[in-house]
Protein backbone atom coordinates (compact mmCIF):
# COMPACT_ATOMS: atom_id res chain seq x y z
CA UNK A 1 0.00 0.00 0.00
CA UNK A 2 1.47 3.31 -1.04
CA UNK A 3 1.65 5.83 1.81
CA UNK A 4 1.13 9.54 1.41
CA UNK A 5 3.51 12.08 2.87
CA UNK A 6 1.68 12.42 6.17
CA UNK A 7 1.24 8.68 6.68
CA UNK A 8 3.53 6.04 8.20
CA UNK A 9 3.90 2.43 7.04
CA UNK A 10 3.46 0.65 10.37
CA UNK A 11 3.44 -2.90 8.95
CA UNK A 12 6.90 -3.19 7.36
CA UNK A 13 10.42 -1.87 7.68
CA UNK A 14 12.21 -0.70 10.82
CA UNK A 15 10.19 -0.08 13.97
CA UNK A 16 11.98 2.18 16.47
CA UNK A 17 12.44 5.11 14.10
CA UNK A 18 8.79 4.91 13.02
CA UNK A 19 7.60 4.77 16.62
CA UNK A 20 9.62 7.92 17.32
CA UNK A 21 8.33 9.59 14.14
CA UNK A 22 4.76 8.77 15.20
CA UNK A 23 5.19 9.54 18.92
CA UNK A 24 7.18 12.77 18.72
CA UNK A 25 4.48 14.96 17.12
CA UNK A 26 1.92 13.38 19.46
CA UNK A 27 4.21 14.08 22.42
CA UNK A 28 4.78 17.66 21.29
CA UNK A 29 1.03 18.08 20.84
CA UNK A 30 0.43 17.01 24.42
CA UNK A 31 3.28 19.12 25.76
CA UNK A 32 2.14 22.18 23.84
CA UNK A 33 -1.43 21.65 25.03
CA UNK A 34 -0.19 21.54 28.60
CA UNK A 35 2.01 24.57 28.05
CA UNK A 36 -1.00 26.49 26.82
CA UNK A 37 -2.97 25.20 29.82
CA UNK A 38 -0.08 26.27 32.01
CA UNK A 39 -0.37 29.73 30.48
CA UNK A 40 -3.98 29.68 31.71
CA UNK A 41 -2.80 28.80 35.21
CA UNK A 42 0.16 31.20 35.23
CA UNK A 43 -1.86 34.16 33.97
CA UNK A 44 -4.81 33.60 36.30
CA UNK A 45 -2.45 32.96 39.23
CA UNK A 46 -0.25 35.99 38.58
CA UNK A 47 -2.93 38.50 37.63
CA UNK A 48 -6.02 37.32 39.52
CA UNK A 49 -4.64 35.64 42.66
CA UNK A 50 -4.19 32.28 44.40
CA UNK A 51 -7.95 31.80 44.90
CA UNK A 52 -8.52 32.01 41.15
CA UNK A 53 -5.55 29.66 40.63
CA UNK A 54 -7.09 27.16 43.04
CA UNK A 55 -10.48 27.57 41.34
CA UNK A 56 -9.14 26.68 37.89
CA UNK A 57 -6.90 23.87 39.16
CA UNK A 58 -9.51 22.22 41.37
CA UNK A 59 -11.78 21.60 38.38
CA UNK A 60 -9.32 19.55 36.30
CA UNK A 61 -9.93 16.15 37.91
CA UNK A 62 -13.68 16.74 37.86
CA UNK A 63 -13.67 17.80 34.19
CA UNK A 64 -11.73 14.64 33.39
CA UNK A 65 -14.32 12.49 35.17
CA UNK A 66 -17.07 14.01 33.01
CA UNK A 67 -15.20 13.84 29.71
CA UNK A 68 -13.02 10.73 29.79
CA UNK A 69 -15.76 8.20 29.13
CA UNK A 70 -16.52 9.83 25.78
CA UNK A 71 -12.85 10.48 25.10
CA UNK A 72 -12.09 6.81 25.70
CA UNK A 73 -14.44 5.92 22.88
CA UNK A 74 -12.12 7.82 20.52
CA UNK A 75 -9.51 5.13 21.23
CA UNK A 76 -11.99 2.62 19.86
CA UNK A 77 -12.33 4.74 16.71
CA UNK A 78 -8.54 4.82 16.38
CA UNK A 79 -8.15 1.05 16.78
CA UNK A 80 -10.95 0.17 14.35
CA UNK A 81 -9.88 2.73 11.74
CA UNK A 82 -6.24 1.56 11.92
CA UNK A 83 -7.30 -2.05 11.43
CA UNK A 84 -9.50 -1.30 8.41
CA UNK A 85 -6.93 1.03 6.88
CA UNK A 86 -4.05 -1.46 7.11
CA UNK A 87 -6.15 -4.27 5.59
CA UNK A 88 -7.35 -2.06 2.72
CA UNK A 89 -11.07 -2.24 3.61
CA UNK A 90 -12.04 1.11 2.10
CA UNK A 91 -15.81 0.97 2.62
CA UNK A 92 -15.53 -0.08 6.27
CA UNK A 93 -12.89 2.62 6.90
CA UNK A 94 -15.11 5.36 5.44
CA UNK A 95 -18.15 4.29 7.43
CA UNK A 96 -16.08 4.13 10.62
CA UNK A 97 -14.92 7.73 10.03
CA UNK A 98 -18.46 9.06 9.51
CA UNK A 99 -19.88 7.11 12.46
CA UNK A 100 -17.09 8.37 14.72
CA UNK A 101 -17.50 12.04 13.78
CA UNK A 102 -21.28 12.04 14.25
CA UNK A 103 -20.92 10.30 17.60
CA UNK A 104 -18.35 12.93 18.62
CA UNK A 105 -20.83 15.72 17.85
CA UNK A 106 -23.65 14.06 19.78
CA UNK A 107 -21.46 13.25 22.80
CA UNK A 108 -20.09 16.81 22.84
CA UNK A 109 -23.59 18.25 23.04
CA UNK A 110 -24.50 15.81 25.82
CA UNK A 111 -21.38 16.79 27.78
CA UNK A 112 -22.18 20.50 27.40
CA UNK A 113 -25.64 19.97 28.91
CA UNK A 114 -24.28 17.81 31.76
CA UNK A 115 -21.61 20.37 32.60
CA UNK A 116 -24.02 23.29 32.66
CA UNK A 117 -26.47 21.48 34.95
CA UNK A 118 -24.28 19.54 37.37
CA UNK A 119 -21.06 21.58 37.75
CA UNK A 120 -21.82 23.26 41.08
CA UNK A 121 -23.37 20.16 42.68
CA UNK A 122 -20.30 18.10 41.74
CA UNK A 123 -17.93 20.74 43.14
CA UNK A 124 -19.92 20.80 46.40
CA UNK A 125 -19.62 17.00 46.66
CA UNK A 126 -15.84 17.41 46.34
CA UNK A 127 -15.81 19.75 49.32
CA UNK A 128 -14.57 22.73 47.30
CA UNK A 129 -13.99 25.62 49.77
CA UNK A 130 -16.49 28.48 49.87
CA UNK A 131 -13.89 31.05 48.83
CA UNK A 132 -13.26 29.12 45.58
CA UNK A 133 -16.50 27.43 44.55
CA UNK A 134 -18.16 30.38 42.76
CA UNK A 135 -15.12 30.88 40.51
CA UNK A 136 -14.82 27.12 39.94
CA UNK A 137 -18.47 26.82 38.92
CA UNK A 138 -18.24 29.73 36.49
CA UNK A 139 -15.09 28.30 34.91
CA UNK A 140 -16.60 24.83 34.48
CA UNK A 141 -19.85 26.04 32.96
CA UNK A 142 -18.12 28.15 30.32
CA UNK A 143 -15.55 25.41 29.65
CA UNK A 144 -18.26 22.83 28.99
CA UNK A 145 -19.87 25.03 26.36
CA UNK A 146 -16.89 24.15 24.18
CA UNK A 147 -17.35 20.37 24.56
CA UNK A 148 -18.76 19.80 21.03
CA UNK A 149 -15.63 21.44 19.56
CA UNK A 150 -13.35 19.53 21.96
CA UNK A 151 -14.91 16.17 21.06
CA UNK A 152 -14.89 16.76 17.31
CA UNK A 153 -11.22 17.75 17.33
CA UNK A 154 -10.14 14.74 19.36
CA UNK A 155 -12.14 12.22 17.35
CA UNK A 156 -10.92 13.77 14.09
CA UNK A 157 -7.34 13.65 15.33
CA UNK A 158 -7.78 9.98 16.32
CA UNK A 159 -8.74 9.16 12.73
CA UNK A 160 -5.63 10.91 11.43
CA UNK A 161 -3.46 9.04 13.97
CA UNK A 162 -4.97 5.75 12.78
CA UNK A 163 -3.33 6.27 9.38
CA UNK A 164 -0.06 7.42 10.94
CA UNK A 165 -0.61 11.18 10.63
CA UNK A 166 0.36 12.91 13.87
CA UNK A 167 1.93 15.97 12.25
CA UNK A 168 -1.15 17.82 11.04
CA UNK A 169 -2.93 17.59 14.45
CA UNK A 170 0.26 19.10 15.91
CA UNK A 171 0.08 22.02 13.46
CA UNK A 172 -3.58 22.61 14.30
CA UNK A 173 -2.80 22.55 18.01
CA UNK A 174 0.00 25.09 17.63
CA UNK A 175 -2.36 27.47 15.83
CA UNK A 176 -5.19 27.11 18.35
CA UNK A 177 -2.81 27.14 21.32
CA UNK A 178 -1.15 30.38 20.30
CA UNK A 179 -4.62 31.87 19.87
CA UNK A 180 -5.57 30.60 23.32
CA UNK A 181 -2.48 32.15 24.93
CA UNK A 182 -3.09 35.50 23.23
CA UNK A 183 -6.75 35.56 24.22
CA UNK A 184 -5.83 34.65 27.81
CA UNK A 185 -3.59 37.69 28.15
CA UNK A 186 -6.11 39.92 26.40
CA UNK A 187 -9.19 38.83 28.38
CA UNK A 188 -7.54 38.44 31.79
CA UNK A 189 -4.94 41.23 31.82
CA UNK A 190 -6.72 43.85 29.71
CA UNK A 191 -10.40 43.15 30.45
CA UNK A 192 -9.88 41.67 33.95
CA UNK A 193 -12.31 38.80 33.32
CA UNK A 194 -10.41 36.40 35.60
CA UNK A 195 -11.43 32.73 35.39
CA UNK A 196 -14.20 33.58 32.92
CA UNK A 197 -11.64 35.05 30.52
CA UNK A 198 -9.50 31.91 30.70
CA UNK A 199 -12.54 29.70 30.01
CA UNK A 200 -13.73 31.87 27.09
CA UNK A 201 -10.27 31.76 25.51
CA UNK A 202 -10.25 27.95 25.82
CA UNK A 203 -13.64 27.58 24.11
CA UNK A 204 -12.64 29.85 21.19
CA UNK A 205 -9.34 28.01 20.64
CA UNK A 206 -11.13 24.64 20.75
CA UNK A 207 -13.53 25.86 18.08
CA UNK A 208 -10.61 26.83 15.83
CA UNK A 209 -8.85 23.45 16.25
CA UNK A 210 -12.15 21.67 15.53
CA UNK A 211 -12.66 23.59 12.27
CA UNK A 212 -9.07 22.88 11.18
CA UNK A 213 -9.22 19.11 11.75
CA UNK A 214 -12.64 18.76 10.08
CA UNK A 215 -11.40 20.78 7.10
CA UNK A 216 -8.38 18.47 6.90
CA UNK A 217 -10.57 15.35 6.84
CA UNK A 218 -12.92 16.85 4.27
CA UNK A 219 -10.00 17.69 1.95
CA UNK A 220 -8.24 14.34 2.42
CA UNK A 221 -8.28 11.76 -0.33
CA UNK A 222 -9.09 8.09 -0.04
CA UNK A 223 -10.89 6.04 2.57
CA UNK A 224 -10.76 8.53 5.44
CA UNK A 225 -12.20 11.51 3.57
CA UNK A 226 -15.07 13.13 5.49
CA UNK A 227 -18.26 14.05 3.64
CA UNK A 228 -20.71 15.88 5.89
CA UNK A 229 -23.65 14.60 3.83
CA UNK A 230 -22.62 11.00 4.65
CA UNK A 231 -22.63 11.40 8.44
CA UNK A 232 -24.51 8.51 9.99
CA UNK A 233 -24.42 6.17 12.97
CA UNK A 234 -23.87 2.56 11.86
CA UNK A 235 -24.36 0.16 14.72
CA UNK A 236 -22.02 -2.55 13.41
CA UNK A 237 -19.10 -0.10 13.63
CA UNK A 238 -20.29 1.72 16.74
CA UNK A 239 -20.51 -1.63 18.56
CA UNK A 240 -16.87 -2.44 17.70
CA UNK A 241 -15.78 1.08 18.66
CA UNK A 242 -17.60 0.74 22.00
CA UNK A 243 -16.05 -2.69 22.59
CA UNK A 244 -12.61 -1.09 22.84
CA UNK A 245 -13.48 2.51 23.69
CA UNK A 246 -16.03 2.22 26.49
CA UNK A 247 -13.82 0.06 28.77
CA UNK A 248 -10.93 2.46 28.11
CA UNK A 249 -13.20 5.41 28.90
CA UNK A 250 -14.55 3.79 32.05
CA UNK A 251 -11.00 3.01 33.17
CA UNK A 252 -9.92 6.61 32.66
CA UNK A 253 -13.08 7.93 34.32
CA UNK A 254 -12.75 5.72 37.39
CA UNK A 255 -9.03 6.47 37.74
CA UNK A 256 -9.88 10.17 37.57
CA UNK A 257 -12.54 9.54 40.20
CA UNK A 258 -9.72 8.33 42.45
CA UNK A 259 -7.96 11.60 41.59
CA UNK A 260 -11.11 13.42 42.68
CA UNK A 261 -10.81 11.62 46.02
CA UNK A 262 -7.19 12.76 46.17
CA UNK A 263 -8.30 16.28 45.29
CA UNK A 264 -10.84 16.14 48.13
CA UNK A 265 -8.07 15.07 50.51
CA UNK A 266 -5.90 17.94 49.26
CA UNK A 267 -8.85 20.33 49.70
CA UNK A 268 -8.89 19.49 53.41
CA UNK A 269 -5.50 21.26 53.73
CA UNK A 270 -6.95 24.55 52.39
CA UNK A 271 -6.54 26.76 49.33
CA UNK A 272 -2.73 27.04 49.64
CA UNK A 273 -2.31 23.26 49.35
CA UNK A 274 -4.86 23.24 46.53
CA UNK A 275 -2.80 25.79 44.61
CA UNK A 276 0.41 23.80 45.23
CA UNK A 277 -1.23 20.59 44.02
CA UNK A 278 -2.55 22.41 40.94
CA UNK A 279 0.95 23.53 39.96
CA UNK A 280 2.58 20.17 40.77
CA UNK A 281 -0.12 18.25 38.94
CA UNK A 282 0.49 20.39 35.87
CA UNK A 283 4.16 19.35 35.95
CA UNK A 284 3.17 15.67 36.28
CA UNK A 285 0.87 16.11 33.31
CA UNK A 286 3.88 16.93 31.14
CA UNK A 287 5.35 13.58 32.11
CA UNK A 288 2.07 11.78 31.41
CA UNK A 289 1.58 13.09 27.88
CA UNK A 290 5.10 11.88 27.08
CA UNK A 291 4.47 8.28 28.15
CA UNK A 292 0.90 8.29 26.83
CA UNK A 293 2.08 9.27 23.35
CA UNK A 294 4.20 6.10 23.34
CA UNK A 295 1.19 4.08 24.53
CA UNK A 296 -0.91 5.47 21.68
CA UNK A 297 1.85 4.62 19.22
CA UNK A 298 1.95 1.06 20.58
CA UNK A 299 -1.85 0.76 20.26
CA UNK A 300 -1.99 2.10 16.68
CA UNK A 301 0.99 0.06 15.46
CA UNK A 302 -0.37 -3.07 17.14
CA UNK A 303 -3.84 -2.55 15.65
CA UNK A 304 -2.55 -2.20 12.09
CA UNK A 305 -0.28 -5.24 12.39
CA UNK A 306 -3.04 -7.25 14.05
CA UNK A 307 -5.26 -6.37 11.07
CA UNK A 308 -2.79 -8.05 8.70
CA UNK A 309 -1.79 -10.91 11.06
CA UNK A 310 1.79 -9.73 11.65
CA UNK A 311 2.13 -11.17 15.18
CA UNK A 312 5.92 -11.37 15.38
CA UNK A 313 6.17 -7.65 14.60
CA UNK A 314 3.69 -6.88 17.38
CA UNK A 315 6.12 -8.31 19.96
CA UNK A 316 8.94 -6.14 18.63
CA UNK A 317 6.68 -3.08 18.77
CA UNK A 318 5.93 -3.66 22.46
CA UNK A 319 9.60 -4.24 23.33
CA UNK A 320 10.67 -1.02 21.61
CA UNK A 321 7.85 0.90 23.31
CA UNK A 322 8.99 -0.34 26.74
CA UNK A 323 12.48 1.03 26.04
CA UNK A 324 11.09 4.37 24.85
CA UNK A 325 8.65 4.75 27.75
CA UNK A 326 11.11 3.89 30.52
CA UNK A 327 13.86 6.03 29.01
CA UNK A 328 11.73 9.12 28.45
CA UNK A 329 9.90 8.99 31.79
CA UNK A 330 13.11 8.40 33.78
CA UNK A 331 14.90 11.38 32.25
CA UNK A 332 11.92 13.74 32.56
CA UNK A 333 11.05 12.47 36.05
CA UNK A 334 14.56 13.21 37.32
CA UNK A 335 14.46 16.70 35.78
CA UNK A 336 11.12 17.37 37.52
CA UNK A 337 12.49 16.07 40.82
CA UNK A 338 15.75 18.04 40.91
CA UNK A 339 14.36 21.27 39.45
CA UNK A 340 10.81 21.03 40.84
CA UNK A 341 10.98 24.01 43.23
CA UNK A 342 12.38 26.27 40.49
CA UNK A 343 9.73 25.13 38.01
CA UNK A 344 6.96 25.70 40.56
CA UNK A 345 7.97 29.35 40.91
CA UNK A 346 6.82 29.83 37.31
CA UNK A 347 3.27 29.17 38.51
CA UNK A 348 3.32 31.17 41.72
CA UNK A 349 5.55 33.40 43.82
CA UNK A 350 3.95 32.25 47.09
CA UNK A 351 6.62 30.24 49.00
CA UNK A 352 3.98 28.22 50.88
CA UNK A 353 2.37 27.15 47.62
CA UNK A 354 5.80 26.13 46.26
CA UNK A 355 6.46 24.13 49.44
CA UNK A 356 3.18 22.23 49.05
CA UNK A 357 3.89 21.55 45.39
CA UNK A 358 7.36 20.21 46.24
CA UNK A 359 5.81 17.76 48.71
CA UNK A 360 3.53 16.42 45.97
CA UNK A 361 6.48 15.97 43.58
CA UNK A 362 8.72 14.24 46.12
CA UNK A 363 7.56 10.66 45.49
CA UNK A 364 5.83 10.97 42.12
CA UNK A 365 8.59 12.11 39.75
CA UNK A 366 11.58 9.73 39.98
CA UNK A 367 9.16 6.79 40.07
CA UNK A 368 7.20 8.01 37.05
CA UNK A 369 8.63 5.29 34.79
CA UNK A 370 6.27 2.97 36.70
CA UNK A 371 3.32 5.07 35.53
CA UNK A 372 4.65 4.79 31.97
CA UNK A 373 4.70 0.98 32.16
CA UNK A 374 1.27 0.86 33.78
CA UNK A 375 -0.09 3.02 30.95
CA UNK A 376 1.74 1.05 28.23
CA UNK A 377 0.73 -2.57 28.78
CA UNK A 378 -3.01 -2.09 28.12
CA UNK A 379 -2.10 -0.42 24.76
CA UNK A 380 -1.30 -3.58 22.77
CA UNK A 381 -4.30 -5.37 24.31
CA UNK A 382 -6.61 -2.60 23.11
CA UNK A 383 -4.92 -2.75 19.72
CA UNK A 384 -5.97 -6.41 19.55
CA UNK A 385 -9.53 -5.55 20.60
CA UNK A 386 -9.22 -6.60 24.26
CA UNK A 387 -10.13 -3.71 26.51
CA UNK A 388 -12.54 -4.89 29.22
CA UNK A 389 -10.21 -7.04 31.34
CA UNK A 390 -7.34 -4.50 31.32
CA UNK A 391 -9.93 -1.94 32.43
CA UNK A 392 -11.00 -4.06 35.41
CA UNK A 393 -7.40 -4.75 36.42
CA UNK A 394 -6.45 -1.07 36.17
CA UNK A 395 -9.42 -0.12 38.33
CA UNK A 396 -8.50 -2.75 40.92
CA UNK A 397 -4.80 -1.90 40.89
CA UNK A 398 -4.96 1.88 40.68
CA UNK A 399 -8.27 2.93 42.19
CA UNK A 400 -8.41 0.14 44.76
CA UNK A 401 -4.94 0.91 46.06
CA UNK A 402 -5.64 4.65 46.28
CA UNK A 403 -8.98 4.18 48.05
CA UNK A 404 -7.34 1.90 50.63
CA UNK A 405 -4.53 4.43 51.01
CA UNK A 406 -6.81 7.47 51.39
CA UNK A 407 -9.28 5.91 53.83
CA UNK A 408 -7.01 3.38 55.53
CA UNK A 409 -3.51 4.87 55.86
CA UNK A 410 -3.81 8.62 55.21
CA UNK A 411 -5.94 9.48 58.31
CA UNK A 412 -3.07 8.20 60.49
CA UNK A 413 -0.37 10.21 58.69
CA UNK A 414 -1.85 13.41 57.32
CA UNK A 415 0.74 14.99 55.04
CA UNK A 416 0.81 15.74 51.33
CA UNK A 417 3.96 13.70 50.76
CA UNK A 418 2.44 10.61 52.42
CA UNK A 419 -0.82 11.08 50.52
CA UNK A 420 0.98 10.97 47.18
CA UNK A 421 2.98 7.86 48.06
CA UNK A 422 -0.25 6.20 46.93
CA UNK A 423 0.80 6.94 43.32
CA UNK A 424 3.86 4.64 43.04
CA UNK A 425 2.16 2.02 45.22
CA UNK A 426 -0.82 1.85 42.86
CA UNK A 427 1.42 1.86 39.76
CA UNK A 428 3.40 -1.19 40.93
CA UNK A 429 0.29 -3.23 41.76
CA UNK A 430 -1.32 -2.33 38.42
CA UNK A 431 1.81 -3.30 36.41
CA UNK A 432 1.84 -6.77 37.95
CA UNK A 433 -1.83 -7.32 37.09
CA UNK A 434 -1.45 -5.98 33.53
CA UNK A 435 1.56 -8.18 32.72
CA UNK A 436 -0.37 -11.27 33.81
CA UNK A 437 -3.34 -10.18 31.70
CA UNK A 438 -1.16 -9.52 28.63
CA UNK A 439 0.31 -13.01 28.90
CA UNK A 440 -3.12 -14.65 28.71
CA UNK A 441 -4.43 -12.32 25.98
CA UNK A 442 -1.37 -13.11 23.91
CA UNK A 443 -1.91 -16.86 24.33
CA UNK A 444 -5.50 -16.48 23.22
CA UNK A 445 -4.88 -14.24 20.18
CA UNK A 446 -1.60 -15.50 18.73
CA UNK A 447 -1.50 -18.67 16.65
CA UNK A 448 0.33 -21.50 18.42
CA UNK A 449 3.36 -21.11 16.16
CA UNK A 450 3.77 -17.45 17.18
CA UNK A 451 3.37 -17.72 20.97
CA UNK A 452 7.02 -18.19 21.84
CA UNK A 453 8.39 -14.88 23.07
CA UNK A 454 11.05 -13.37 20.83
Amino acid sequence: MKKRNYEIDMCSGTIMDKLITFSLPLMLSGVLQLMFNAVDIVIVGRFTGSEALAAVGSTSALINVFTNLFMGVSLGSNVLAARFYASGRTKEMSETVHTSILFALISGIVMAVIGLIFSRAALELMGTPADVIDHSTLYMRIYFLGMPFFMLYNYGASILRAVGDTRRPLIFLIISGLLNAGLNMFLVIVFHLGVAGVAIATVISQMVSCVLVLRCLCRSEGSYQLRLSDLTLKWQYLRQIFQVGIPAGIQSTVINFSNVLLQSSVNSFGSTAMAGYTAANNILSFLYVTVNSITQACMSFTSQNYGVGNYRRMDKILADCVVLSVGASTVLGCVAYFFGPEILTVYTSDPEVVKCGTEVLAFTTTTYFLCGLMDLFPGPMRGMGYSAVPMLLSIIGTVGTRIVWIFGFFPHNRSLSFLFLSYPASWIFSIILQIICLYFVRRRVYPASERKLR
